[in-house]
């Protein structure tokens, strides 16, 4: 059938915790069309870069679509029954505490509710943690200590109401763009502020009225001096006070700290706390730069002790709001996908709650202490403690800190299995089963984003014959362990039927998690659902928590916390004195297993990076585009240098999503420490200790290749292009025969090739064709090789020409490295159209060529470039 003629489906993004609805219609042959859904609350119709091209990250490509055991391709009836006799002898010789899950955000809540129930009600082993453990667990903590549940007080609608906005740890702008956009329209609808307090000077500064660029880790102390000015500016809110304990403490260690570790400039302290003081309506948004520390857990608590103070929760345009970084984070603290959590928020240490959660399961006794989390979870691997261990749709071997100890545990650990939907990853090559999985427009259920929106996931596309559900496998293998009619379910409705229906449990006990009121959907119903914002229950409905009090401590009343600011756990030193920074770039995600799919997404930042401060760079030597070499007491890596004064002087950020499987020497996980928060157990993913060198290159190269390469030297990182792969090239050593070399790393010892060589000066350039067409083609240099990437990689299976000069005829055009990934326009298009039509605006450019105009995420680069531009016509 014709894709024109397909309806579309309703379904959700899978990227981040935004939760923007989105409509895909398939084209009948496999593929979607994407575009944002404009009745969903969320996104109201907008997408990021990578929303937008979900359409290319679909298809067959890389897709595992049978078991395996030890490689070998096996039925699904010898995996399971493999996986199920495994985790019960285990179980039978020794004991619960020696199986585990590993799970991810990416889970439907389905599947999540299936695993939880599965381990914790029948293995009775509380084992199970999530990827999510790395991503918001310390406000899990933070939330649970001041409210007495993980409750988010607020909505999305609070940024369209808010005079303030302050963005703590948070790079709103690339790390969710929708949010940042609609912040962004609501300044110029009301003139809404905005503070930025963060180590770097990142793009969600560009329209900041104030940046505070604090001293890494030092968010505590900088809260503490709110609260203490908030008291003597008599800006407290003395009836809501009532509704608080811990006051009089949390006030006396602020007096305590010492606002100077920040850093910063007293007079942009001073007008920090007189815009916060002094806006009723603020709305302070917090994400991995909070979350992320050895000290994540204090940090949210310092933002909510000045919040209470205040009464500023829960009412419109006011609150604290924690931004995640999975789809369904949320709905996995929902279920109780956490080690230490039981389900529906329900506490596995609360011995009525465990009796109403077993007698509602049927199940055998569950476990009464929490279990291990992440980092623990995997050192239990290493020792041998954890014997079965079950990965779903995550990649611990490169996202964990100190990602080699991880590897060699899970390769190292006696049964592990992955269900995933490529076998194409680091840690889907250490272990010993694999399971094929549906993914994402395949299967059904349901996701919560950051403001507890439950949105429906749905099938659009058929799966490929082969992968199954996660709900679907675990339920399996549940029968197959002994436990049949526990886990016999028809479907994902019947599952979420389940759930709402526990949940409704957790609110006979007061607690906030209640969407009960969904419990007798039917399948029709359920498959229909609309966006819905819980609470659902008769007892109360969506909106906001926290407005009057009312809080799920035992005495109902909220607490503040006394808090003092701790350094990160790892301190610089004349060996390591950089401090790294790491986190997530604009068009990429995790580990790319998705994003990398996609030619646009890879466009805009081709390769692993290091930001680096001018004066740092000068005083090492390192040139700009060169490769550097970081260096911990865990490991080391390779990154291209980018030198920007948007790093504090001492400090270092690089991204997280590079691989084995993308660039293997730039891991950037491989040297960051497995330091924990020791009441979250999140570990301190931004204040690792460094050494910095240039690495001594004997040669550069740049790749282009119609099918993908895997070079043997001591630095690549490749990119999916439309017309196959690019790649960036280092060694270490000399290279003599480029022309054997090349035929061995493109596997093409037959093709013709066409070669131009100076051997004084090292430099190289070949391109390789087949019938007058090129197929690969390789530069190389002494130094950063200087062509024209963007033009190269499209020349793949195009009739060769005069491709060895690295650069487009003059009579063609050349749109240069891509800035907009959504419009899928390059550098040279936009200075080019400001040169021919007098453009001088980011909104002239967006009106003239769609750049900036769906997500915004490159519109600081747009204004960078044309800053650029102005003060090199004013030098001249």
């Amino acid at each position: 059938m014709d894709g024109a003629c397909l309806p579309e489906v309703r379904s959700t993004c899978p990227y981040c915790g935004v939760g923007c609805g989105v409509l895909l219609r398939p084209d009948g042959q496999g593929g979607l069309a994407v575009r944002g859904d404009p009745e969903h609350p969320a996104n109201r119709g907008k997408l990021c870069s990578k929303g937008t091209a979900l359409g290319e990250t679909v298809g067959m490509g890389t897709r595992l679509t049978a078991p395996q055991i030890a490689g070998q391709t096996v039925s699904w009836d010898t995996a399971l029954d493999q996986v199920a006799t495994r985790f019960s002898d285990t179980l039978a010789q020794h004991g619960a505490d020696s199986v585990a899950f590993y799970v991810s955000g990416q889970l439907l809540t389905e599947d999540y509710y299936v695993a939880n129930k599965l381990i914790k009600g029948f293995m009775g082993s509380a084992n199970i943690d999530t990827n999510s453990r790395l991503c918001m667990a310390s406000t899990v903590a933070g939330h649970k200590r001041a409210f007495g549940t993980d409750t988010v007080p607020g909505t999305y609608e609070d940024l369209d109401e808010a005079d303030l906005v302050v963005l703590v740890g948070s790079n709103l702008a690339w790390c969710h763009p929708v949010l940042y956009q609609r912040l962004l329209a609501a300044r110029a609808a009301r003139g809404t502020r905005i503070i930025v307090i963060d180590p770097r000077r990142t793009s969600s500064c560009d329209q900041a009225d104030l940046h505070l660029g604090l001293a890494s880790g030092s968010d505590v102390a900088l809260f503490n001096h709110l609260l203490v000015q908030i008291y003597e500016n008599d800006a407290l809110d003395e009836t809501y006070l009532k509704h608080v304990d811990g006051f009089d403490d949390a006030l006396r260690a602020a007096y305590s700290d010492d606002v100077s570790v920040t850093d910063l400039d007293p007079a942009d302290i001073a007008r920090f706390c007189a815009e916060w003081i002094g806006s009723e309506k603020v709305v302070t948004v917090f994400s991995q730069g909070v979350n992320q520390s050895i000290a994540g857990a204090d940090k949210v608590n310092a933002i909510l002790n000045c919040h209470l103070a205040t009464g500023r929760i829960g009412r419109p345009g006011m609150g604290p709001l924690s931004v995640t970084g999975q789809p369904n984070a949320m709905g996995g603290r929902e279920v109780g996908g956490l080690a230490n959590m039981l389900a529906s928020h329900l506490d596995l240490e609360d011995v009525d709650h465990r009796a109403a959660v077993r007698e509602f399961w049927d199940s055998a006794p569950l476990p009464d202490a929490p279990g291990l989390k992440a980092v623990d979870m995997f050192r239990a691997v290493e020792t041998g403690q954890i014997k079965a261990l079950w990965i779903i749709h995550t990649n611990p071997a490169v996202s964990m800190p100190d990602a080699d100890r991880v590897s060699r545990a899970i390769a190292a650990c006696d049964f592990t299995v992955v269900s995933d939907i490529t076998a194409q990853t680091d840690t889907a090559r250490l272990v010993d089963v694999l399971l094929p999985a549906t993914g994402w427009s395949e299967k059904s259920g349901t996701v919560t984003n950051s403001d507890r929106t439950i949105s429906r996931q749905r099938a659009a596309v058929p799966a490929p014959d082969g992968p199954r559900d996660d709900w679907a496998i675990l339920a399996d293998v549940g029968r197959r362990m002994g436990w049949v009619d526990a886990f016999d379910y028809a479907g994902p409705a019947e599952i979420f039927r389940e759930h709402a229906a526990l949940s409704g449990i957790a609110g006979s006990f007061g607690l906030d998690f209640d969407i009960s009121g969904l419990q007798t959907l039917d399948d029709t119903a359920y498959d229909a659902l609309d966006p819905t914002r819980w609470p659902v229950s008769g007892a109360k409905t969506g909106g906001r928590f926290f407005a009057q009090g009312g809080f799920y401590h035992a005495n109902r009343r909220a607490k503040m916390l006394p808090l003092q600011w701790c350094p990160p756990a790892s301190k610089t030193e004349p060996r390591y004195p950089f401090r790294l920074n790491t986190g997530r770039i604009r068009d990429q995600w995790h580990t790319m297993t998705r994003t990398a799919l996609s030619p646009r997404l890879s466009a805009h930042l081709a390769e692993p990076f290091v930001d680096m401060h001018p004066d740092d760079a000068a005083r090492l030597g390192v040139k700009p585009a060169s490769l550097v070499r970081l260096t911990s007491p865990e490991g080391q890596v390779i990154l291209r240098a980018r030198i920007t004064d948007a790093q504090r002087p001492g400090d270092l950020f690089a991204p997280i999503h590079w691989t084995g499987e993308t660039a293997p020497a730039a891991r950037i996980d491989t040297v960051v420490a497995s330091h924990v928060d020791p009441v979250s157990g999140q570990p301190e993913s931004k204040a690792a200790v460094v050494a910095a060198a240039p690495f001594e290159a004997a040669w550069y190269g740049f790749a282009v290749s119609g099918h993908a390469l895997a070079p043997q030297c001591d630095y690549w990182a490749r990119a999916k292009t439309r017309a196959g792969w690019r790649a960036e090239l280092a060694g270490a050593t000399p290279v003599q025969d480029w022309d054997a070399q090349a035929r061995e790393m493109f596997n093409l010892p037959h093709a013709d090739v066409q070669i131009v060589q100076d051997k004084g000066t090292g430099a190289a350039r070949l391109a390789f064709m087949a019938d007058g067409v090129l197929i690969a083609a390789l530069f190389v240099s002494r130094k950063p090789v200087a062509v024209m990437r963007d033009y190269l990689a499209g020349q793949v299976d195009q009739p060769v020409t005069d491709v060895l000069t690295g650069v487009p005829p003059a009579d063609q055009p050349n749109p240069g490295p891509i800035l907009c990934a959504c419009m899928d326009v390059g550098i040279n298009t936009i200075l080019t159209a400001v040169e021919t039509q007098g453009l001088l605006t980011v909104e002239q450019i967006g009106a003239a060529l769609g750049a900036g105009t769906n997500c915004g995420s490159c519109r600081p680069e747009i204004a960078a470039l044309l800053t650029s531009r102005r003060l090199a016509q004013a030098a001249e």
